[in-house]
């Protein structure tokens, strides 16, 4: 079987070397072939340049392709893998037509394996845990008031007025920008238009304490049945969200500005606003050479009854680069690469899925994430 590794992106390196390095027979693909050599080339000469009708002719039958691509080539690569017979695997949320595919993975008895990175990835795995350790507990109560959040965030280790470096696309930052959200706060859907609309402080548990702003993202509410809650838990606030470091809405504010202009713009003038931004923020905020990124990733589970907390825990990360790379790099393709390997072992069901549930494989990629971050706790504030 042969692993076909598409993209070696600024999040790629480290699952794809660690790949090679296990001895698995891994292709490289990227558009640059001249980049992918400067990133896995004295493990492998096999890189070729990306193009789906050259993917598609190479795959065959119980092959597995890994999509770190811009997330408009998952679903082609997916659907060329289905046409091979081949698995696929990608860090990206599950789009709808991404998940039009599960009957058709099913079918053909193959696996389409997907949000299983840092986020989503390492929280849905953290989240998972926090459930079956509730249900598992003496607390536990289906008359119990739950509240659940999880933030994440790749921030500068070393702060910069603007109060944020880029460690991935400028230009996907600022498209996240301008989406919506949806989560449940005090028993009632909170809906923004915009993130800085429902910005908060977060204290975070962390040796050094530490205090973060933090706003929704995306559409929480279908994660409540992703990981697993009852439909009749009482369930008071429930949300996913991003971290920045406090001081960011303040440094960001012109940029808000910028992105509330553009409503109702035709999408070409959005385009090409945001990009023209893009190219400036990266030149003026990216990491220089050797410079440490920072990534921070909070997810916590409380359960209250008659007012009093009866079960509360949070699983704390804190990582930061090293000399093994970046943090947001290691934390992000590392677990596609145990994604990968539990997908050629036949430890993930056929069919499209998100990050697994299944508490073995939990404990397991867990255990290797104490191995990428330099702190990592789950804190029971009740002990």
């Amino acid at each position: 079987m042969t692993i076909h590794w598409c993209g070696t992106g600024l999040s790629a390196a480290p699952g794809l070397r660690r790949l090679i390095e296990g001895g698995h027979k891994v292709v490289v693909w990227n558009r640059t072939v001249e980049k992918a050599r400067d990133v896995v080339g004295d493990l492998t000469q096999d890189i070729r340049p990306y193009a789906l009708d050259t993917l598609s002719a190479a795959l065959q039958p119980g092959d597995l392709a890994v999509s770190m691509l811009p997330a408009d080539q998952h679903v082609p690569i997916a659907m060329a893998c289905l046409d091979a017979g081949a698995h696929f695997v990608s860090s990206s949320y599950i789009a709808p037509e991404m998940k039009a595919l599960d009957q058709a993975f099913r079918d053909k008895g193959l696996v389409s394996l997907n949000e299983i990175g840092l986020d989503p990835g390492i929280d849905h795995l953290m989240a998972h845990d926090l459930v079956a350790r509730y249900r598992a507990s003496p607390a536990y109560d289906a008359q119990n008031v739950l509240s659940f959040t999880s933030y994440c965030g790749g921030v500068p280790k070393i702060p910069n007025a603007f109060r944020y470096k880029f460690s991935w696309a400028p230009a996907g930052v600022l498209k996240a920008l301008r989406s919506q959200s949806r989560s449940l706060r005090n028993f009632s859907e909170l809906r923004v238009a915009r993130p800085w609309e429902a910005i908060t402080s977060y204290d975070a548990p962390l040796p050094q304490p530490e205090s973060f702003e933090v706003y929704p993202n995306r559409d929480s509410y279908p994660f409540i049945a992703d990981y697993r809650f009852d439909p009749a838990w009482k369930v008071r606030d429930f949300v996913r969200g991003t971290i920045r470091l406090n001081g960011w809405a303040e440094a960001w504010k012109d940029v808000f500005a910028t992105v509330e202009s553009l409503e109702g713009a035709p999408a070409a003038e959005v385009d090409a606003r945001l990009t023209e931004m893009a190219n400036g923020f990266l030149k003026d905020n990216s990491y220089a050479e050797g410079e440490p990124d920072r990534v921070v990733l909070f997810v916590s589970l409380k359960a209250e009854k008659d007012g009093k907390p009866v079960y509360h825990e949070t699983w704390a990360m804190d990582a930061w680069g090293d000399v093994r790379g970046t943090a947001m790099a290691r934390l992000v393709s590392i677990p596609v690469s145990l994604g990968v390997e539990a997908v050629l072992a036949r430890a993930v069901p056929v069919g499209v899925h998100p990050a697994p549930h299944d508490q073995g494989l939990i404990a397991e990629w867990l255990q290797e994430v104490t191995r990428l971050a330099q702190y990592l706790q789950r804190i029971d504030h009740l002990a």
